[in-house]
């Protein structure tokens, strides 16, 4: 049983509706670990997790839940002429649980504050593919050793140079190297365009 349960009335109907549930699924079988998304309030997937990890260690449950992920990835942002990372979340309203799902581990869940529902089909929890996490999980893992920068101009448009030999020039965007945080900019001599080479530090969008 769940070790310290505020309310034992309200867990007792909320695994009515889990044994409901869980007899028309397909879900795993006892004692199958499987990932799981949970719907959260939006702005509140950090508190969520917080809030989770505090109810598995109190209530005893890290042999049925073992991992809460809140998927995030990290953005350089440049803005005047300043560039600094940032964290983004990867899926908003999201979290990921790691679980056993088990009448007991479904009410700890899904009675944590701020969670809204499981994805699932109707009232059924529904685990993630295998080859889903997988991704998912490498992808926070690359963005973490290799954060995407995010910039305010594209190609084609019209740039000020704001650093180097070239400030104060106007020109237009030929290319942009992401992985070099390179943008090449055509500008204007004597009347002929020549492409320049520069870092995103050195441009601003007009």
């Amino acid at each position: 049983m769940v070790a310290d349960d505020p309310n034992p009335k309200e867990r007792a109907g909320s695994e009515t509706r889990f044994s409901a549930a869980l007899s028309k699924s397909g879900s795993p079988g006892a004692g199958e670990r499987a990932w799981y998304a949970i719907h959260t309030y939006s702005g509140y997937e950090n508190k969520v997790k917080s809030h989770l990890e505090a109810r598995i260690a109190s209530m005893n449950m890290r042999d049925k839940i073992f991992r809460v992920v809140v998927p995030m990835e990290e953005e350089v942002e440049i803005k005047q002429g300043q560039r600094r990372t940032v964290q983004r979340k990867v899926f908003p309203g999201y979290v990921l649980v790691e679980m056993i799902l088990t009448e007991e581990s479904w009410y700890v869940v899904r009675n944590t504050p701020g969670v809204t529902s499981f994805v699932g089909s109707g009232t059924r929890p529904v685990p993630l593919q295998e080859h889903e996490v997988r991704a998912i999980l490498k992808q926070v893992s690359e963005e973490a050793e290799k954060p995407k920068t995010k910039i305010s101009f594209t190609k084609g448009q019209s740039v000020r140079v704001i650093d180097g030999p070239f400030t104060d020039f106007i020109g237009t965007v030929s290319d942009i190297n992401m992985d070099r945080n390179k943008v090449t900019v055509l500008v204007s001599f004597f009347g002929r365009e020549t492409p320049v080479v520069l870092d995103f530090l050195q441009v601003e969008k007009i």
